[in-house]
């Protein structure tokens, strides 16, 4: 796209003046005629002749005519002046022949300025000079009306140079704001060898009155005319356009109220109302049913017995040293109060009871196979493989965005592969902004560094490989590289004595001056090397940003893949190694980034905080031995510890994760890094809580039972609270195995079958081992040494190991935390509160934003935290957009390439219109600009006016623009008319074409001579380079071209939430184009497949916490039997779900995969906290605050120190992990899901139950006969 002069002043250029001349201002006489020279650089001069006009040939007079409409009769204009003119323009037309109006109004300015035969009425030569002692002209006054000026500039200031995704001003016209700027950009005098006019333009609206000159004021055309008329997407104003309705808006309106000067959304208005509601609901029914129960309790009071008052305390004091589920004989032994449990529950504790026996008879028979199963299960870790693909983590086979991929992937090309380097400067601590990075020293700093990765060879099958070997190369020999050093063609001797100038020179007029084309024969827009700056003042940059593209195979495990992956190694250990120090020696910021660091950098993570990890594991064994153990004494702490019996507990929970991972390693499901790391710590949290329970349990049994009595009474008063849980569990994680999100999907896979086989490991091998552990302590052998046995001198023998003493955490939950509970004032504060606290909540939860940061996931010590903050620091442009049209027919018959281009005679509701409209509200639509079109490129360059572009040897062969071999040769400066292509013609003249289009057998020859022609000076539009992969051709001969697309680009994308907008509107913006035309259009950008997954996060969460929660209720429905307490259950888990949605929003934590993955956790875990003492409520006899008490004297210590408090210290080992996914996701969700889990467990619960609770199954029985060995219970 070299253009050596867009500005197409004809045939003229200037040396010094030294002569005056005499014109004559009038009618038919000219102010310049003829050439008189030539300028060194090959630019022809014009003659200062003020000579009457010439009237020309029937040949000359019919070409003018073809180019000049407006010029008739003579001329001031030689053949070869016309020719130069013709010439010269020829250059501009590609950029302008989209718009007729602007292009007529453009060659009107010119034609006028060439060969009008009234030149010297608005023509004036100021100066003139002597080249060979010939006058030429040097500089004029052209005097042109404002109204010409503005006409002339309105018409064309809209119209788009599609193949930069810019203004064709941008290039004709260096960005003018108005038509002065333009007037003034034109009339510039060019220096050697660059773009421009010869001669000096001083363009002037007024004439001196004594001159008998007058402004030229040919009539410009708009263009919203109808016969000239243009697109809407370069005419916005045209009347055509400004009737079609505005795209709708993409950002959903959010209700809100207005209260004074307070703005309230709705929904916290409306949350903020039912609170009301509800707590003065809930106070009227307190007062009035606390005054109804003290006038029952006046009237009964005269009629109490003291002998009930004594069964009652004789039963109380009982239930105080046996378990709630055993039957409690009354003081005069006639009848006992048993548990009138379920169907369910009554299988489940014979079932318990009978097996409790067996185990207790048979330990090591039931330890060696549970322990077998899950070594068998193990043997599938042999094909364990482990997912660190992000494309196979995040995204699901029925991924619509995955599908998208593949289709622009194995139809057009694979999104090339992305190297980045940025170079900022330090802020001055002075002024808080940072100098320029645009420095003589900078510049050279950066070749310093091209020059080493130029150097790059990296190894790979024995072969070398550099950039040059797997770069981009749009034109077929130099890369594509992205910096500001293209400015120089990538050569450090490229004018070396001036290179700031010559740099800032090319920030404006990057898309004009041959000397500023990069070195691959494209323009350098500086938005994509530059950063750090506002609007386009360039020079104010502070950082440099260079990018590698490298071109991506779709085989990711092929030898192409490989190539670039082993330079990328190479090319991130050089950025470490050398280009890190030799950046910051010079006091400047340097991030670096390539296509695998990210994988690379997860993959690095998987070890990172291993030791964090251990810690953690080791806090919680450290914790569960003590736990286990009973309360310390010195005389017998090394027999009555249970840490031999806790290592067992925690490898018992690691072969169940390992169980896990063999069975679907077995089955080919790969694992992932979150699995590694999470699923080991939650069955740990979790099968924790079962040992305490089932250890505490045990230890609550009368001495004088047998062991086997014991295991087995204990396995009847914990198992089906376990079971319930544990199955919970089992089907919270299950439900997330719906989850399309592959890595959500596995994990919870994973997690529930980890869960599952701890339960049956819970049941099996660790009661053997707690049979196991029970004989060495009644045997008194020392822990973790049982072949050591101490004598009965030296333990304890007062009541034996293990008495039945209550503990301090037992005797406080039930003395102290119940009876403040039970005090009517708490019980109302309380429930306030947490349901305050809920409502607070979902108000807060509707501000969770979707996304997961790409610096959390990473470690914090990793190259990649500072390249993140760069690149939303500094750079100015966002992702690549395409728009992919399937199936585009082409056909005559069609009106499919009208529907699709935005030039003349294309609909105004066409795809490229409407991309246009909606960049114009780039806060909505996330669109920065109107799209690259390969069509109408194409249709521009088959257009007879168009004359340089498409064009034909007399043999009907392709014949390239005439700066082009074979018409000119690479030594050729300037390129002429050479003889080979003097007989080219264009491919079409206006009668070949209907309506500007072409026919069906046209488009199809025509179009891959297109795609391979070569942009340069005389035609800008060739597609080979821009658009090579912008069509597919295979197939297309039959009228339909399956594939193609337009690109453009989103705007600056700086937070995850501008992702996920972006994909929405470009989505929402692709539909309804796609319904409007009746074509299959989709947008796709390279990122587009990781956040698919956030457009419906909160559809996904939502209905998994439903179906995980749903799935809980119904367990417990079916194994109670009880609505009742399931119901209590439901709204104690919904609660803490919400509640920690509500932390996530203060947290600032965003819903992601991870996020949704823990909400689901949090249903599982959730369970431990209300099943147990829920349960222990049920089976506990009295009225409601006596069976609170009663649950929370038997559950609430293992509650709080088998659940709350093992979690809590694994937890906050977590904080202190090197990365912040594991500090964010893990140790805060993890931190507030137990805090909230005990207090709704241990808090809010009793409350409820105390006030709302399900009536007791205990009932009064006959007692029938003894059985002094084991429980009763039915």
């Amino acid at each position: 796209m070299c253009m050596q002069s867009l500005f197409i002043v004809p045939a003229v250029i200037a040396q010094t003046t030294n002569d005056d001349l005499r014109q004559r201002h009038a009618e038919g006489y000219c102010a310049m005629y003829e050439i008189c020279g030539n300028r060194s650089d090959g630019k022809v001069l014009n003659c200062p002749y003020g000579s009457p006009a010439v009237k020309p040939d029937e040949l000359l007079s019919s070409k003018i005519q073809s180019l000049c409409p407006t010029i008739t009769g003579n001329v001031c204009c030689t053949e070869a002046q016309f020719d130069t003119l013709r010439a010269q323009v020829q250059q501009a037309i590609p950029f302008l022949v989209g718009c007729p109006a602007c292009l007529r109004n453009f060659l009107n300015l010119f034609c006028e300025l060439s060969c009008s035969p009234n030149q010297s009425l608005f023509i004036n030569v100021t100066s003139v000079s002597k080249v060979k002692n010939n006058l030429t002209v040097d500089s004029i006054d052209f005097y042109i009306t404002d109204a010409f000026g503005k006409g002339m500039y309105e018409s064309c200031k809209d119209v788009k140079f599609g193949t930069m995704n810019t203004r064709a001003l941008e290039f004709i016209g260096a960005g003018a704001k108005n038509f002065k700027e333009w007037f003034a950009f034109i009339g510039r005098q060019a220096g050697p060898n660059l773009p421009g006019s010869p001669y000096a333009i001083q363009f002037l609206p007024i004439a001196p009155e004594s001159s008998g000159m007058k402004p030229m004021n040919v009539s410009t055309y708009s263009c919203g005319d109808v016969s000239l008329g243009c697109s809407c997407g370069d005419c916005p104003s045209s009347s055509v356009c400004s009737n079609t309705a505005p795209p709708p808006s993409l950002k959903g309106a959010t209700c809100s109220v207005r209260i004074g000067s307070l703005k309230a959304k709705c929904v916290d208005l409306a949350l903020a109302i039912l609170y009301i509601v509800l707590v003065s609901m809930f106070f009227g029914w307190g007062l009035f049913h606390r005054t109804r129960k003290r006038s029952r309790s006046f009237r009964m009071k005269p009629f109490s017995s003291t002998a009930d008052g004594g069964e009652s305390h004789s039963i109380n004091r009982q239930k105080a040293e046996n378990l709630p589920m055993q039957r409690l004989e009354d003081a005069n032994e006639s009848s006992t109060i048993g548990v009138q449990l379920s169907i369910v529950q009554g299988y489940m504790s014979n079932f318990y009871r009978k097996y409790g026996l067996w185990v207790a008879r048979n330990p090591t028979l039931v330890l060696s196979l549970s322990v077998g199963m899950i070594l068998l299960l193990c043997l599938g870790l042999i094909r364990f493989k482990v997912e660190t693909r992000p494309e196979k983590l995040w995204v699901g086979p029925g991924s619509k965005a995955a599908e998208e991929k593949q289709f622009f992937d194995s139809h057009l090309a694979p999104f090339y592969r992305i190297e980045q380097l940025i170079l900022a400067t330090i802020p001055d601590a002075l002024h808080d902004k940072p100098p320029s990075i645009v420095t003589e020293e900078n510049i050279k700093l950066l070749f310093e560094i091209q020059k080493k990765i130029d150097g790059i060879r990296a190894n790979y099958s024995g072969s070398m490989i550099s950039l040059t070997d797997i770069c981009m190369k749009p034109m077929g020999q130099d890369c594509a590289t992205q910096s500001v050093l293209q400015y120089f063609k990538m050569d450090p001797s490229f004018d070396a004595d001036d290179r700031l100038e010559h740099v800032k020179y090319c920030f404006q007029h990057y898309t004009s001056a041959d000397s500023c084309m990069s070195a691959f024969k494209a323009p350098l827009d500086p938005s994509t090397v530059l950063g750090g700056f506002s609007g386009s003042n360039y020079t104010e940059a502070s950082a440099f940003i260079v990018t590698y593209p490298v071109n991506n195979a779709l085989d990711k495990e092929g030898n192409d893949t490989q190539k670039a992956v082993a330079w990328e190694k190479a090319f991130i250990q050089l950025a470490k190694d050398e280009l890190l120090p030799m950046v910051k020696s010079k006091n400047l910021t340097f991030s670096f980034s390539s296509e695998s660091s990210i994988e690379e950098e997860l993959k690095r993570e998987s070890t990172a905080d291993a030791i964090t990890i251990l810690i953690s594991y080791l806090v919680m064994f450290a914790y569960i031995s003590l736990t286990l153990g009973d309360t310390p004494r010195l005389s017998s702490f090394y027999i009555s510890s249970k840490v031999l019996l806790g290592l067992s507990g925690v490898l018992l929970v690691m072969l169940s994760v390992l169980g896990s991972v063999g069975f679907f390693s077995a089955i080919g499901v790969k694992s992932t890094l979150i699995i590694m790391e999470v699923i080991p710590f939650l069955v740990l949290a979790v099968g924790v809580d079962n040992m305490c329970i089932l250890v505490h349990a045990v230890k609550r049994q009368p001495l004088d039972l047998p062991l086997e009595g014991r295991i087995s009474n204990a396995l009847v008063e914990v198992g089906p609270s376990i079971t319930l849980a544990s199955l919970s569990e089992v089907l919270a994680f299950a439900v997330g195995s719906f989850i399309p999100m592959p890595a959500c999907r596995v994990f919870s896979m994973f997690a529930a079958l980890a869960v599952l086989l701890d339960f049956l490991l819970q049941v099996t091998a660790f009661v053997s081992l707690i049979v196991f552990d029970f004989l060495r302590a009644e045997n008194r052998r020392v822990d973790c040494f049982p072949c050591i046995k101490v004598s009965s001198t030296h333990a304890e023998s007062e009541k034996g190991i293990g008495g039945r003493k209550p503990g301090l955490l037992a005797r406080y939950m039930k003395e102290v935390h119940a009876p403040i509970l039970n005090l009517w004032g708490v019980k109302l504060v309380v429930v306030s509160v947490f349901v305050a606290f809920a409502l607070v909540s979902i108000a807060l939860s509707t501000r969770i934003e979707p996304g997961l940061e790409q610096k959390i996931v990473l470690p914090q010590d990793s190259y990649l935290q500072g390249y993140f903050n760069n690149v939303s620091e500094y750079l100015r442009i966002g992702p690549p957009l395409y728009f992919v049209v399937k199936n585009y027919n082409y056909s005559s018959e069609s009106i499919d390439t009208n529907q699709l281009c935005s030039i003349s005679q294309c609909n105004s509701d066409s795809l490229l219109n409407e991309i246009a409209r909606a960049s114009l509200t780039p806060e909505s639509s996330h669109i920065a600009k109107p799209a690259a079109s390969w069509l109408d490129d194409f249709l521009v360059w088959i257009s007879p006016e168009a004359f340089g572009c498409c064009r034909k040897f007399t043999n009907g062969s392709y014949c390239p623009p005439d700066d082009q071999p074979p018409c000119c040769s690479a030594n050729d400066v300037p390129c002429g008319l050479s003889e080979v292509c003097k007989d080219c013609t264009t491919c079409f003249r206006h009668s070949d074409l209907h309506n500007d289009r072409p026919s069906t057998a046209q488009f199809k020859e025509k179009l891959p001579w297109f795609l391979d022609a070569l942009p340069s000076a005389d035609c800008s539009k060739g597609g080979h380079g821009a658009y090579t992969s912008s069509v597919e051709l295979k197939g297309y001969e039959n009228g339909v071209i399956q594939a193609s697309s337009f690109r453009t680009y989103h705007t600056p994308l700086n937070k995850q939430i501008d992702y996920v907008d972006s994909l929405r509107a470009a989505r929402q913006f692709a539909s309804r184009v796609s319904d409007s035309l009746k074509m299959e259009i989709f947008p796709y950008s390279v990122f587009y497949m990781f956040f698919e997954q956030y457009l419906d996060i909160w559809r996904t969460a939502l209905i998994n916490l439903a179906i995980a929660i749903g799935a809980v209720f119904i367990v417990c429905l079916v194994i109670t039997c009880s609505l009742w307490s399931s119901a209590i259950i439901l709204l104690v888990l919904a609660m803490i779900v919400v509640d920690l949605m509500g932390v996530m929003a203060i947290l600032g934590i965003q819903l992601n995969a991870v996020s949704v993955v823990n909400l689901v956790m949090s249903v599982g875990i959730g369970v431990e906290f209300c099943v147990h003492i829920t349960h222990a409520f049920t089976v506990s006899s009295g009225s409601k605050d006596e069976r609170i008490k009663e649950a929370l004297g038997t559950m609430g210590a293992s509650v709080f120190s088998g659940i709350t408090l093992t979690k809590l210290v694994g937890v906050l080992v977590l904080c202190f992990s090197r990365t912040e996914v594991f500090v964010v996701y893990y140790f805060q969700m993890y931190l507030a899901l137990v805090l909230l889990g005990f207090l709704h467990g241990l808090v809010f619960l009793p409350v409820v139950l105390s006030m709302f609770g399900p009536p007791s199954r205990c009932v009064q029985i006959e007692k029938q006969e003894e059985r002094p060995s084991v429980s009763s219970q039915p």
